[in-house]
């Protein structure tokens, strides 16, 4: 009887924090709120993004040259964060989640090869959040506007 409890016990802790990890939201932060507008968490953002990010994704958020087709190992390079890319048509959620957890797990495929590092353990969710902030404090008005309303009906 105690080691079925154990079993059931076991497996609803790896229900949860399967759901916590890879569900709506996060279990460390709850729904992401992207602060473009706060100089502290921008100026935070543009540091870790400077250090971890710009030397794929561009100094200028520009991304990597022909970022749209696979690289001769068949993996896509980094798409640009500025307002020439897709970054703004995916929620802040979905942001954090494929910034820390990776893109295999965010599309639910362990075998999906990409160069993006899976930032769990290296970064706080406080500076991935603080990145995807300064990110968003980048784009035009018009961007910021569409990716709020965005937002505003997830």
């Amino acid at each position: 009887m105690k080691k079925l409890a154990l079993i059931i016990g076991m497996g609803a802790a790896l229900a949860g924090a399967v759901y916590l990890a890879f569900g709506g939201t996060t279990a460390e932060v709850g729904r992401i709120m992207l602060q473009p507008t706060d100089g502290q968490t921008v100026a935070l953002g543009q540091d870790v993004y400077a250090t971890n990010c710009a030397s794929c994704h561009g100094a200028d958020l520009e991304g990597a040259p022909n970022w749209r087709s696979p690289d001769a190992d068949g993996r896509m390079p980094a798409p640009p964060h500025d307002a020439n890319g897709h970054t703004w048509h995916h929620d802040g959620d979905t942001l954090f989640r494929l910034t820390k957890y990776g893109v295999a797990a965010y599309i639910g495929d362990p075998d999906y090869a990409s160069n993006m590092p899976i930032y769990d353990g290296l970064l706080l969710d406080a500076e991935i959040i603080a990145v995807i902030s300064y990110i968003k404090s980048t784009w035009p008005q018009e961007i910021r506007d569409r990716h709020d309303e965005m937002e505003n009906t997830q």
